[in-house]
């Protein structure tokens, strides 16, 4: 099993910024892909932005040229610099895993509220 834990969430004024941080610990061996997906009330879970254990990334459309995901390997961690956030960009985000083995791993999500 891997654990992820999320920290950083909070609340901002549009405009601003936020990062977040997903640390993974326990059976981390084989992890390929990390990345951060949202879920807003109401709505389905979506990708935000991903990274592969390369460093290869991709983002969502909506957060393109606002948002950055990096990873430190070494730490066994993943990032998610959000700039110039939007009231949309509100919900609740999850950092994800994934294994050589196609297993799939959450945190259980921060919370991220953009006030106009």
């Amino acid at each position: 099993q891997v654990q992820l834990v999320e920290s950083g969430g909070g609340l901002v004024q549009a405009g601003g910024s936020l990062r977040l941080s997903c640390a993974a610990s326990g059976s981390i061996f084989g992890i390929n892909a990390m990345g951060w997906y949202r879920q807003a009330p109401g709505k389905q879970r979506e990708l935000v932005a991903r990274i592969s254990s390369g460093g290869r990334t991709n983002y969502a459309d909506s957060v393109k040229g606002r948002f950055t995901i990096s990873r430190d390997n070494a730490k066994n961690a993943v990032y998610l610099q959000m700039n110039s956030l939007k009231p949309e960009d509100t919900a609740v985000y999850y950092c994800n895993s994934a294994n050589i083995w196609g297993n799939d791993y959450w945190g259980q999500g921060t919370q991220v509220t953009v006030s106009s």
